[in-house]
């Protein structure tokens, strides 16, 4: 029983987390409906596939996979290169398909040569602390609109959806630091079947999509065959880096989760991660979805939730596979209110800011390092509200940089900190 409810707790956090970028994409590049059900039922496929493979072969922490913000960015960057008539749908979309085979085929070689650990050494306790308050603060403004309600129901803020989502955020904070421990333990899975009871009973779910089938295999090459470009091979190259530096953060995240509550877990192999990334992101371009990364926030949910099994996470990673072969099954659970979604997982994530104190805790006596972290979370805050239109004629490449804060301050926190590691270290040479 324990496993079964802890496998579906799992699922449930893992669906919440995953839906909105195959919808929004869909939307950005004027998919039909049909056509966004089968992105989705395509993404839940390749989510799966993902995280089972890094669980059991790669860096073998239960860590949940989600479609790549980057990635969603540089979707977003062509869906407007589309609308403006330098691209159709169709050529825009194929070029993404090829950009994330050359990204998968970048992270096989890395993890083949052996040079992740020379990465890994840039994740100092600085750099995974400003990892953490960024991911949080760029994640924050998601969460708020959408448990106001904001763009779900209408465009504006719904009152009636806003007190419903305050009502599951108090019942799984109140759910989450009970001293009942199965209560702890199921907290997220409880809060969101009650409150999408809730939500039904107000009236506030939107229509479900109708299957045309029961059961469907997912289709390979939707979008066409792959389309090279010289932009997109730059681009998928310098999104590839980005995201492996998105990799080595999120599993050191988790280890930190893991040792924080003394918890065992097998030493990281980070080239053998690198190689499973690749082939997730193959997985991603032969199936026309997003290309997935492994999620920070799993962090959060295991620290919630106190599940560090992994064949927990293995079963409920199996349920999303097997979900993905029948259209009403991914239909229905596509159907689960963003609000109540938000709401459900606000804690997990909103938790992540205390493994970023407890990284920050021996840095603060340096002034150098106050300088890092205060110059970091400014730049990486600042990018967040950078407007997309201010950017819009400027190269792929920059845009995909510069419109993304968390990615923006990690930098500024590893060259700001090598900096002064360098000039202490030339330094004392003198002396």
């Amino acid at each position: 029983m324990k496993l079964t409810f802890s496998s579906l707790q799992w699922m449930v956090f893992i669906l919440a987390g995953s839906l909105v970028a195959p919808i929004a994409i869909g939307d950005a590049f004027g998919m039909t409906q049909a056509e966004t059900a089968e992105l989705l039922q395509r993404s839940f496929l390749i989510i799966g596939i993902s995280a089972i493979l890094q669980v059991m072969f790669g860096h073998k922490l239960p860590i949940n996979e989600g479609p790549a913000g980057l990635w969603w960015g540089v979707f977003t960057v062509y869906a407007g290169i589309v609308a403006s008539g330098a691209l159709t749908a169709s050529e825009g979309l194929q070029q993404l398909t090829a950009g994330m085979l050359i990204s998968g085929a970048l992270f096989l070689l890395l993890g083949l040569f052996r040079v992740i650990s020379s990465v890994r050494a840039l994740f100092t306790p600085l750099v995974t602390g400003t990892y953490l308050v960024l991911l949080v603060s760029q994640l924050s403004g998601s969460f708020i609109k959408g448990m106001l309600g904001i763009g779900y129901l209408q465009e504006s803020a719904d009152a009636k959806v806003a007190i419903a989502s305050l009502f599951i955020l108090v019942l799984s904070i109140a759910l989450g630091k009970s001293r009942v421990k199965w209560l702890r333990s199921y907290s997220i899975l409880i809060s969101l079947l009650l409150g999408w009871g809730l939500f039904k009973l107000l009236n506030l779910t939107k229509e479900t999509m109708e299957a045309s089938k029961i059961f469907a295999f997912p289709e390979w090459f939707a979008w066409g065959m792959p389309e090279l470009s010289l932009g997109t091979i730059l681009t998928s190259l310098f999104v590839g880096m980005l995201l492996l530096t998105n990799m080595v953060a999120s599993i050191n995240v988790v280890e930190k989760a893991y040792e924080s509550e003394k918890q065992e877990y097998e030493p990281i192999n980070y080239n053998r991660s690198s190689i499973m990334m690749g082939l997730n992101t193959w997985v991603a371009g032969l199936f026309s979805a997003v290309a997935s990364v492994p999620i920070s926030g799993a962090s959060g949910f295991i620290l919630t939730t106190r599940m560090f099994s992994r064949f927990a996470f293995i079963i409920g990673n199996a349920l999303i596979i097997l979900i993905s072969f029948f259209p009403p099954l991914t239909f229905f659970f596509a159907g689960i209110p963003a609000p109540v979604g938000y709401a459900t997982i606000f804690l997990p994530f909103s938790s992540m800011i205390g493994l970023a104190f407890k990284e920050y805790k021996d840095q603060l006596k340096s002034d150098n390092h106050l300088f890092i972290i205060s110059t970091s979370l400014m730049v990486g805050i600042g990018s967040l509200f950078i407007p997309a239109a201010a950017l819009k004629e400027w190269p792929n490449i920059v845009v995909t940089l510069l419109s993304n804060g968390l990615i923006m301050g990690m930098l500024t926190c590893m060259a700001l900190e090598q900096f002064y590691k360098r000039r202490l270290s030339r330094t004392e040479q003198k002396s």
